[in-house]
């Protein structure tokens, strides 16, 4: 599959560009600074900008998909989507945060009383994105969320597949990466959740 991504070199674009290469897919890794794009096999490295519209919008143009990394209060998520849909590229798959998950009814994990601080406007500029998703009618979209700790670890291959509730288990919520890569990369080869969010965790 050709597939355009943002932000190929962040923590887990990095590792959903290696998971891309690694099955047989052809990138083109859209970043600020393309030096920084390892050198991988069918990878191709393009300078963009997320907040040029038409810029990204040229450099989509043609792929059969676009996933977005990028974090949602270092873009615009207008300007995002603006460009994917001018692309003529339908297909949407963003990486997306925690915050968003209930861990009860109507509760969300950025209304906890122990959510950091620190997390906050990134967690709810996600939460934002998501509802303006959630109202886009031209792309075919997918939001897949990680659970709270989403860190660097190992390639298991080993997880569990969520909707709308944090996974959580007898160590906390957490996922790593690598294998956030792999379901994502699993959801891009075999689409099972159109125009919805779905999480992943241990």
């Amino acid at each position: 599959m050709n597939v355009a991504l943002i932000g190929a070199t962040g923590n887990a674009g990095a590792r959903i560009l290696s998971e891309l290469s690694q099955r047989g897919h052809s990138v083109t890794a859209i970043v600020r600074n393309p030096a920084k794009v390892p050198s991988l096999p069918r990878v191709s490295a393009k300078a963009g900008n997320v907040y040029d519209q038409d810029g990204l919008a040229a450099l989509i143009k043609g792929h059969d998909v676009v996933i977005s990394s990028v974090h949602f209060t270092a873009s615009d998520p207008h300007k995002l989507l603006a460009a994917v849909k001018a692309s003529g590229v339908a297909r949407y798959l963003v990486v997306g945060g925690a915050g968003s998950l209930e861990v009860a009814p109507g509760v969300k994990v950025i209304d906890t009383p122990d959510f950091p601080p620190q997390y906050k406007a990134e967690a709810a500029a996600g939460g934002v994105y998501l509802d303006i998703l959630r109202g886009e009618r031209e792309l075919d979209w997918t939001f897949l969320s990680p659970s709270a700790l989403f860190i660097p670890g190992e390639r298991t291959g080993t997880f569990r597949l969520g909707k709308d509730e944090l996974l959580a288990n007898d160590q906390g919520s957490s996922i790593s990466f690598e294998d956030y890569a792999i379901a994502l990369v699993d959801e891009l080869e075999r689409p099972a959740h159109s125009r919805e969010r779905f999480t992943v965790g241990y």
